[in-house]
């Protein structure tokens, strides 16, 4: 078991079962609530009721996915907590990817003025991004996250066994955050990142570690995204209007697929404003295109897009805000682009299909 100690909570990572008991003997609580979707309810439950060692526990079931996290989920998890009679001295765990955590941690935070809550990250995307931050929300109006606050769990449970559960695509999806902190904060860990060809024979624990450590540095430094912090939307800028447009058609991507876009995108961009070399730059984008593929991304769409970066919460007055990197381990916050100029990046990742 190896844990990482932040301000004001731990993070666990190893079996579940050693951390949970660990944290038991800091507070009792009156009642466990469980939020979980129907693949970590079918997956990941059994594990965490090995852990849980008999304790009794309520269930909230919601839909997996995305397109669910929403205020009307919300309802639906806040309705049951009332039903079950959860009171201020209960412990809800969210366990699941993401959307649970963004989502569960939210309705804890929120309902009676706000309750204790967990982490069990069950994805990798959730254990290496979500699990440090507190950043908490679900999506309202086609943009991601734009409904939310910042408030931090009790606890982190970060348990490989896991990543067990998840197809390639799932992990590939969370790898995407792994690269993504190696290139704002890390070179070493760049350097050995792009020497991965196979993720299925990667050995995640050693590289989630060093992520958790990067964005936990981060974190710390800047911890309500004045400054730093936001270092870590590097690729999400263009990435999450690209997954927010996908989300409505009937091929949606994956957080960590658009992300991917968004950093290729993006890397062009910090090319363009002097940050980035040519050389690292094509290394970047061969590496992305090496791992996640070529996405066909409509031109028809590309108005769609920036207007859905127009209503990106890290915009400051009218303009559209990028987090470049420079040469691998460096960042630059608060850029701006015009409307050419995004359009023109998306035709950069465009033409590296061939």
């Amino acid at each position: 078991m190896q844990t990482i100690a932040l301000s004001d909570y731990t993070i666990y990572v190893g079996p579940i079962e050693t951390g949970w008991q660990e944290f038991l003997t800091r507070k009792k609580y009156t009642q466990i609530l469980v939020i979980a979707d129907e693949n970590t309810q079918t997956h990941c439950l059994p594990l965490l009721i090995r852990a849980l060692n008999g304790q009794a526990f309520d269930l909230i079931h919601i839909p997996a996915g995305e397109q669910h996290k929403h205020i009307g989920t919300c309802q639906h998890i806040w309705q049951q907590m009332l039903n079950v009679g959860l009171d201020r001295q209960a412990l809800v765990i969210n366990l699941g990817g993401g959307v649970i955590g963004d989502m569960g941690g939210f309705c804890a935070s929120t309902y009676k003025r706000g309750v204790d809550f967990v982490q069990v990250p069950t994805t990798l995307l959730s254990q290496v991004d979500a699990s440090i931050g507190g950043k908490l929300g679900i999506d309202f109006g086609m943009v991601k996250n734009s409904i939310g606050v910042f408030c931090n769990p009790k606890a982190v449970f970060i348990d490989p066994a896991f990543l067990t559960t998840l197809s390639t695509r799932e992990l590939r999806s969370g790898f995407a955050e792994i690269i993504k902190h190696g290139l704002i904060q890390d070179a070493a860990q760049w350097a050995t990142i792009k020497g991965i060809s196979q993720l299925d024979t990667v050995d995640w624990p050693k590289l989630i570690v060093p992520s958790l450590l990067i964005k936990k540095h981060v974190v710390e430094v800047d911890p309500f995204e004045r400054g730093l912090r936001k270092a870590l939307n590097f690729g999400h800028t263009i990435g999450h209007a690209v997954e927010s447009f996908a989300l409505e058609t009937s091929e949606p991507l994956l957080h960590g697929e658009a992300i991917a876009i968004g950093m290729v995108c993006e890397a062009w961009l910090s090319q363009q404003q002097g940050f980035l070399s040519t050389a690292d730059l094509e290394e970047i984008s061969a590496f992305f295109i090496q791992i996640y593929g070529h996405e066909v991304l409509d031109e028809a769409n590309f108005a769609a897009y920036l207007h859905l970066m127009g209503n990106d919460k890290k915009n400051e007055g009218k303009k559209i805000n990028f987090s470049l990197i420079g040469a691998p381990g460096q960042v630059h916050i608060n850029c701006s682009a015009d409307a050419d100029t995004i359009f023109a990046s998306l035709r950069y990742y465009q033409q590296l299909a061939g």
